[in-house]
């Protein structure tokens, strides 16, 4: 009997840019809901206040990403961000932060490279061993 291998179609810029842009949205609406909830609480300091905003900002990608190999973002756009060694895996969550981490500080620099590359990887994806694969 013939062994069928499934090759993996590497997520490109357009699909990533357009993940980019709705997560985005999705940040802007868990911010005006979590402000809309603190809006209640007439005695929460401002430090508690900046520390939700802090958390949502810096946790949201991470967390999504090593739980579920992908954003809503993601979700929508039908591509998510996988182990390169193990693409049924999901990558953990440290390295999901430190992927996260070098994106942001690195932007579009960092996204365009994936042009560069065979597997679609940006800086971030190689520096953790990722890529972002496209769900047929």
């Amino acid at each position: 009997m013939e062994q069928v291998t499934k090759v993996e179609v590497y997520a490109g810029l357009f699909d990533r840019v357009k993940a980019i842009i709705i997560d985005s949205i999705v940040l802007i609406i868990f911010m005006i809901i979590i402000t809309d909830i603190f809006s209640l609480f007439q005695d929460l300091s401002d430090n508690l206040r900046i520390v939700a905003f802090i958390f949502i900002f810096l946790l949201y990608d991470p967390l999504c990403i090593s739980f579920f190999g992908r954003t809503i973002g993601h979700m929508l756009i039908g591509i998510s961000v996988k182990r390169e060694n193990n693409p049924n895996k999901n990558i953990s969550f440290p390295l999901a932060f430190i992927r996260y981490v070098v994106k942001a500080l690195l932007g579009w620099i960092s996204l365009l490279t994936i042009m560069g590359n065979e597997k679609q990887q940006a800086i971030h994806d190689s520096l953790v061993k990722s890529i972002v694969i496209v769900h047929k």
